[in-house]
């Protein structure tokens, strides 16, 4: 079968596969190497090998054709290539059958009232919530001014690689950006059909070099836990970290929150942001 025609699921998988094979060096494998290698990584053969399953196999689940492979085999697989627990969630995600996971495609992300009014209700707290895609559905005005400047504002993933001011911004932007592709990487691994995944990724790749190279990496990291380093227009230097936390009532949806470290600078720097964003009570007329 023509790769441009397989089912997304089996070319996912066959592409995670070749993208972390291509990734490791024989001698981080224990593997010994003589002579020059004309691909970088790992062949076939030494994946096979050291996976404990036959090359034609292999090749199978390379190309799409084994569409049933063991937890076994995944297993071996895993840690033939050394994958660390995102990733092997993610290679268990893209090897199950597309039947088998709830269609997604036609669904509106939407925020429920009570969390929109929760968000609202953080003065002090820059916080927002993600859809599936990175999609920013939602945040509260603190976060609205910790955004301030960028003229793409609807998902984390366009306002990094399609917004200038974000080289600004993030002040350690390239690390923004590997963890921002391999969060949207680990969201395609939950439907590599999606509709809105697909669109987002093929502008992204059209428009942005450095977004197709990370893509083509596979790498995959959820959104979690981190510091992170800004520049911003109004009150300078701010590092705040982050937390991230699933919404069970919603799915695939999850609010992040930023803090402040005690008693550090950025906790001055984020109230002045916060005076400066409050909107005016309105007065009564005497």
């Amino acid at each position: 079968m023509d790769s441009d025609k397989r089912p997304a699921a089996e070319s996912a998988l066959g592409g995670f596969l070749r993208a972390r094979r291509a990734q490791l060096r024989p001698e981080d494998a224990g593997l010994s190497t003589s002579g020059r290698r004309r691909v970088p990584g790992l062949r076939r053969e030494e994946v096979a090998l050291l996976a404990g399953v036959s090359v034609d196999y292999y090749m199978r689940l390379e190309q799409g054709r084994e569409r049933h492979p063991s937890q076994q085999v995944l297993d071996a697989v895993a840690k033939a290539l050394r994958l660390d627990d995102a990733a092997v969630a993610y290679l268990y995600q893209v090897a199950v059958p597309s039947a088998r996971r709830m269609r997604r495609s036609h669904r509106v992300e939407r925020v429920g009232r009570p969390m929109q009014q929760l968000i609202e209700s953080w003065s002090d707290t820059p916080a927002f919530i993600l859809g599936h895609s990175l999609d920013i559905l939602a945040r509260n005005q603190l976060a609205e001014a910790l955004h301030t400047g960028f003229n793409y504002s609807d998902n984390l993933v366009r306002m990094t690689f399609l917004d200038s001011f974000a080289r600004d911004f993030y002040r350690e932007w390239d690390r923004a950006a590997v963890s921002c592709v391999a969060a949207l990487r680990q969201a395609a691994g939950g439907d590599p059909d999606d509709r809105r995944l697909i669109e987002l990724v093929g502008e992204l790749s059209v428009k942005s070099g450095e977004f197709r190279d990370l893509w083509a990496r596979h790498d995959v990291q959820g959104k979690t836990r981190e510091a992170k380093l800004f520049r911003h227009p109004a009150v300078g230097d701010l590092e705040l970290h982050y937390e991230a936390f699933t919404i069970h009532s919603a799915a695939d949806q999850q609010l992040v929150v930023y803090q402040a470290e005690a008693g550090s600078p950025s906790v001055d720097a984020l109230a002045l942001l916060g005076s400066l964003s409050a909107v005016p009570a309105l007065q009564t007329p005497p």
